[in-house]
């Protein structure tokens, strides 16, 4: 039986509702529950769930509604889901002081960045209220309008202040991280992102090669898009080449409009430093003086590090122990067990994987692809060689992101366990400050239900990991790795490699890259 609650004037902010859901619906045994604020798109997901009853029309952005699908009868469902809510609500004030306006934070202690993480609607308002007191901002917030987005950056260009987002998951300044971010050393280093995961893999292998960094800019998905033009990426080269701590800036993004690229470009021939530029997929004949072009997160890392004298390994080649373990396990394979299902938490990183797997097989699809023949026709559904980033849009109504919430990666796990073409799962774990307490924990049933599915099938189910994590991160990078490798999952040493491996496994006879691993 479907039930509801709205308590007004009730505000939580959504990393807490997302971050609490999962845990709440399966600590009272209720097979499903919503937390969101009453805007009018928390709304419209409650009504595609149909979870939604028509006293919700009156619910207003600062009441909270909570609607749930009970198994048995329970009367006090709602007072115990508020009791959980409110007593994470209290744990967390305890913690810190809290003040009901940016601009009585900024009278306080003088804060110069503000961290806004409010509905779309208020966000943009709150930026400007930032703004105006001359404080960067950080923009978690999405849905916020593109003709928002770019008023802000205009303002901040004009005031000489960053604005990182809307929709910026990572950045770390000044040695410390926002949001989703990994805790890594400081160092010469400093790159500016419009990616999330991109940056963390970046930063996580410059890290563990004792490299360190100045500051890692996120600029937000959408701000080298023709109508935003890239302002804040400039900004933040423009910031790292004046930064007397800054030897190496590093680009990340996925391939830029055409225009805003070029603008970037000219910038950089008059600047000052070398720098590192990884936009995934862009192709680029130009040569300019002290610029490196690569293509992979994992050749943006090397490459930086090299440019402040740090050599580092081969880190896409496969060692000995690698070949024999991937003869090993190739072996076990049926012959009908063809297919690569990555299945993925970041969207930088499945970009990645897609690029670095292009080659090695054929008729590979995903939806984060830009190529109308790569793209999947239904992310749901599965097809031959597939690469899903599950924090897509289709994944998350009305749940938290997979790196809040891996366990919603569980169920198509599962799924894909089930199919008669799947040999290898292909998984992303992040660690660090945002993310899970455990998500290498919280998949090992699944990995373990998976494999004993396909042992009541005669056959053998591969699977291929990479943890994105420093040794500095809560989660534990050693603790996590060991427990996956117990587990039988092939570790990669970065999300670039663990995609090599995975192309290995499956090797595909037509083509030449087969012929690599005998």
């Amino acid at each position: 039986m479907n039930d509801y609650k709205i308590l007004k004037n009730s505000y939580f902010d959504s990393v807490t509702l997302m971050s609490t859901t999962v845990s709440i619906k399966k600590d009272l045994d209720l097979e499903e529950l919503l937390m969101f604020m009453g805007t009018d798109m928390n709304k419209d997901m409650i009504k595609s769930v149909g979870l939604y009853h028509q006293e919700m029309d009156h619910a207003e952005p600062n009441d909270l509604i909570i609607a749930c699908t009970l198994k048995v009868e329970n009367k006090t469902w709602a007072d115990d889901v508020i009791k959980r809510l409110s007593s994470r609500k209290k744990n967390t004030q305890d913690q810190k002081i809290s003040y009901k306006s940016i601009h009585q934070a900024k009278e306080s202690f003088d804060a110069n960045l503000a961290v806004i993480s409010v509905p779309g609607i208020y966000a943009a308002h709150e930026a400007y209220k930032a703004l105006e007191n001359n404080m960067h901002v950080m923009l978690f917030s999405d849905n916020v309008s593109i003709e928002d987005e770019v008023a802000l950056k205009k303002l901040g260009r004009e005031k000489d202040l960053l604005v990182m987002g809307p929709d910026c998951g990572t950045a770390i300044i000044n040695g410390k991280g926002l949001c989703f971010a990994n805790q890594v050393k400081k160092g010469p280093i400093g790159l500016v992102a419009a990616s999330g995961t991109g940056l963390q893999e970046v930063t996580v292998i410059i890290d563990r090669f004792h490299g360190g960094i100045t500051q890692a800019i996120g600029v937000g998905g959408r701000d080298l898009s023709e109508q935003v033009g890239g302002i804040m990426m400039l900004k933040g080269i423009d910031a790292l080449d004046h930064d007397p701590n800054t030897q190496v800036i590093v680009l990340i993004s996925k391939p830029p409009y055409k225009s805003v690229e070029e603008a970037i470009m000219n910038r950089l021939k008059t600047i000052t430093k070398p720098v590192v530029v990884c936009f995934l997929d862009a192709k680029r004949n130009e040569t300019i003086k002290d610029v490196h072009f690569v293509s992979t997160l994992t050749e943006a890392a090397i490459k930086a590090l090299n440019l402040i004298s740090i050599s580092t390994p081969n880190l896409t080649a496969l060692d000995e122990q690698t070949k024999t373990t991937i003869r090993q396990d190739r072996s076990k394979l049926q012959p009908t067990q063809t297919s690569i299902k990555g299945l993925f938490c970041g969207g930088t990183l499945t970009a990645e994987a897609l690029s670095v797997l292009r080659p090695y097989v054929s008729h590979l699809t995903s939806n984060v692809a830009k190529k109308a023949e790569e793209k999947m026709k239904d992310p749901m559904k599965s097809e031959g060689h597939i690469l899903v980033d599950l924090g897509d849009d289709i994944f998350t109504q009305g749940k938290p992101h997979p790196m809040i919430e891996p366990s919603i990666r569980n169920d198509r796990i599962i799924f894909e366990a089930k199919q008669k073409d799947t040999a290898v799962i292909l998984l992303d774990f992040e660690l660090g400050i945002g993310s899970h307490e455990d998500p290498v924990g919280i998949t090992l049933e699944a990995i373990k239900e998976a494999n004993l599915i396909a042992k009541r099938n005669n056959k053998t189910i591969l699977f291929v990991a990479y943890v994105c994590g420093t040794h500095q991160d809560y989660q534990g990078l050693a603790s996590a790795e060991q427990r996956l490798k117990e587990a039988g999952v092939i570790l990669g040493k970065t999300n670039a490699h663990a995609a090599i491996i995975a192309a290995h496994l499956v090797k595909e006879e037509n083509h030449e890259y087969s012929k690599v691993i005998q």
